[in-house]
Formats: C-alpha cells, structure tokens, sequence
C-alpha cells in the first residue's frame, strides 16, 4: 500500500484558545472533577449533618477550639500547593517531551527528503561509481530486501531512491505512534493508526509482547531492587552458591560471551542470585527502539552508497545525532510515565485533609448551627477537588479527556509527511539562478 494513498479519514483541527466563558463552565458537569469527587464529598457531608443533628437535635455538644483549624489548614494548604504544582509540572513537561520529538521528526523527515540524492557529476566530469540497487538493499534496513526478480546490475534510478526515502521516513512517522502505544502499554501493532504508516515487510515478532511493556518492565526493575523477581518464568531465584553452571556476577565471563552467556546479568543479594533476563531475546526490545534501529541502519546504508556526499560528515552526524535524540524523547517520557507519585505522600495528604475537615463541623456548629452543612460540604468540594485535579493529570499519556491528545499529535503530524511527499519537491532544485548569472557576466 502507497503511502499516500491512505489518507486522513478525519481532518485534524488544532486546539485553539477557546472563547472566554464563565457561567456556563460553572454549569458543566461534563469535564469536570465532579464526578471523580462526589463520593468522599458526600461522605465528609454527612458526617457533618451527623454532627449537626446531635448538637441542634440531641443538645448533644462537641465544640473544639478555634485554633486547631487554622493550623491544620496551613498544613493541608502547603500540601495541596505542592501537590498540584508536581502533577502539573509532569503533565507539562509530557508535552515538551512529546513537542521536542515531533520537531525531530520533522527536521530528520525534511533532511531525508531534500538533501539525500544521488551524486552528481564532479568539475572535472567524472561520474561516482555506479550506486547498485540490490547492494543498498543488502546494506539496508533487515526488514528490507531485495526480491528475487530484482536485477543485481541496475544503477540506483530516482524513483527507486524516492522509494527508499518514502520508507525512512514513513519509519520516522511510525516511530511517533509506537512512542505512543508504548507509553499507554499497548504492545503489538494491530491497531488502526499504524495502516499506511509501517512500511510494507516490516515485521515484528509479538509472541512475548505481553511481557515486554513498559508496565512489565518498571515492575521487573523494581523487583530487582527488592532482591527478587516475583513469578516471571524467565527469572529465578537460587541458592548463592549458583550450582546450576550459569555464571554469577563474581564469575568472569568466558571467551564466547563476552559479557554475560545468554545475554543476562545477575544481581548477588545477601542470601539469593537472580538471573535477569530482560533483554536475553529480541523480542523484549520495545518497538519504537527497532525501530531507531532499522532507521540507523537506513541512514548508515545511505552515507555508504555516497547519497549523503552533498551533506559532508556533518550531515551524517546530523542525522544519527537526530535519531539518537529521538531515543532521548522516548526515555525521558518513560520516566514519567514510570516515575509514579510516591505513594506515602498521596496517603499523607490524604489523611490530612480528612482530618481537616472532619474537625471543621465541631469548630462551627456553636455558630453556624444547621448552616455546618453546606458549608463543610462547599469546603470540601474545594479542596478534593484540588487533589482530584492532581491526581487527573499525573498521568498524562493516557486516553482520558484530561489526558494529551496523542493521537491527535500523531495524526497532525502525519497529514505534514503526506503532504511534504505528494506536493512538495524532492532534492536540489535543478537550475541555480546564481550560476546563470555568472555566465551573463
């Protein structure tokens, strides 16, 4: 299937500012953190309409002084500031990550596009040596080659090169969906957004895919520093002794494995050894690294034919620096997205606000009487609600209203790759207007 033939089914809008509003946002449910709220808000009600009803009904008093509220508020207000400026802070740094990945791509994508071509004739007259097809296809990506009916003698045609830069840049493209899918622990590639976007052949072994996730993974890292690793068929915990004749981490590896046999590492407790298998077969390397590595080895197999001549060896360095600060983007979404509130904190705050307003009906029921009620309840509709908040964006690569729109990134992006190959020219420009003026001179 042609790259450009699978078109957007859906036209991407961009968010834009939208009209200021005040009442009917107070009016909408839709959106907002009522929902997510109302059962401890209800719950703090009627423990305050308890309180109301022993006093006003039972003559049944337990007042407390003003001065324990005040400084319980200091306390949860310090908290709450601190709380909501974290979550916000990683949802906001999320969308640098996720803005600094798709300008790579479009950098990378443009430079692919314009400046790899096939070389031209020199001063001097003399043609490069011939550029094979095939033989770039051997060089190329694994998932690339070259069918039986192909001619081993052919030189490079343009329309050939164009297919070859088609596909680099359709793996940058899908490179930003796998980030994606990797971050919301959706593994495989049976999903609708990838049609028209992997390149044609490109394959990728799923048969372990439901312990190579990036849940998996964050669950594997923080086991090993708890000395074990749980239930995974692929560890094991032994004696120390390790009898069984895998090397352990004080053995030195022998001459066919260079580091460890078997592609694990150990980690030596105080009584155990666990073998660690995390990266012993291709199958746990996440997606989008296979495919930063088949687009290393594309822009590799273009430097080699001379396609990347016009460019120098700063281009070159350009471009895998390019590729590598992809990988940079992945890795810093990931530590968000497996950097987790601790959750002692989340307790905390938790136990302080309940204690706040479960000691604000005994401080106003002498003077409020019945009117405790509503207001305990507007209060803790307030400060729940904060947390609520919180709480709603720490996460932010998820698919919930509150979270990034992803897909809609992704799919922005894509409708400028498709448009940059069906409208926009490829390579240099063919006449040089500053040449033609210096033979007029």
């Amino acid at each position: 299937m042609a790259f450009g033939a699978v078109k957007s089914l859906l036209h991407v809008e961009r968010r834009k500012l939208r009209k200021y509003s005040w009442l009917p946002d107070v009016l909408r449910i839709e959106g907002s953190i009522i929902r997510r709220i109302v059962g401890p808000v209800l719950t703090v009600t009627l423990f305050a309409g308890c309180v109301a009803v022993s006093s006003e009904i039972y003559d049944y008093h337990l007042n407390l002084s003003n001065n324990v509220v005040p400084l319980l508020s200091v306390v949860v207000g310090l908290i709450l500031v601190f709380r909501n400026s974290t979550s916000y802070d990683r949802y906001y740094e999320a969308r640098k990550d996720f803005a600094a990945l798709t300008s790579i791509v479009r950098n990378l994508s443009r430079l692919i596009w314009v400046q790899v071509t096939i070389p031209t004739e020199n001063k001097d007259g003399d043609k490069p040596p011939p550029t094979s097809f095939s033989t770039f296809l051997r060089a190329g990506s694994p998932s690339l080659k070259s069918s039986p009916m192909a001619k081993t003698n052919n030189e490079l045609t343009v329309a050939q090169l164009t297919a070859m830069k088609i596909r680099a840049i359709k793996l940058l493209l899908s490179f930003v969906y796998t980030v994606m899918h990797h971050l919301r622990n959706e593994p495989g590639t049976d999903y609708e957004d990838y049609v028209g976007v992997l390149p044609e052949g490109f394959k990728y072994n799923v048969s372990e895919l439901g312990k190579n996730t990036l849940l998996h993974r964050y669950a594997t890292y923080a086991a090993i520093d708890r000395g074990h690793l749980g239930s995974d068929p692929k560890t094991k915990a032994k004696g120390s002794s390790g009898h069984n004749g895998s090397p352990t981490a004080t053995e030195a590896p022998n001459s066919q494995t260079p580091l460890l046999e078997g592609g694990h590492a150990t980690v030596k407790g105080n009584s155990t050894t666990v073998e660690f298998h995390a990266r012993s077969t291709p199958d746990s390397l996440p997606l989008p690294l296979i495919i930063a590595h088949d687009l290393q080895r594309i822009i590799y197999s273009f430097k080699r034919k001379g396609l990347l001549d016009p460019l120098g060896p700063a281009g070159f360095n350009a471009m895998n620096q390019l590729v590598c600060s992809m990988v940079e983007q992945l890795t810093a979404m990931e530590r968000i997205a497996t950097t987790p509130i601790p959750i002692s904190y989340g307790i905390h705050l938790k136990q302080c606000v309940t204690l706040y307003l479960f000691s604000l009906p005994f401080t106003l029921i002498h003077d409020m009487h019945w009117k405790t009620v509503p207001l305990v309840t507007l209060v803790a509709f307030t400060l729940m609600g904060i947390e609520g908040i919180a709480n709603e964006i720490e996460m932010p690569f998820g698919k919930k209203s509150a979270d990034l729109p992803l897909h809609q990134y992704c799919d922005a992006l894509r409708e400028e790759i498709e448009y940059m190959i069906e409208r926009l020219p490829e390579g240099p420009e063919d006449d040089d207007p500053y040449e033609e003026e210096e033979q007029d001179d």
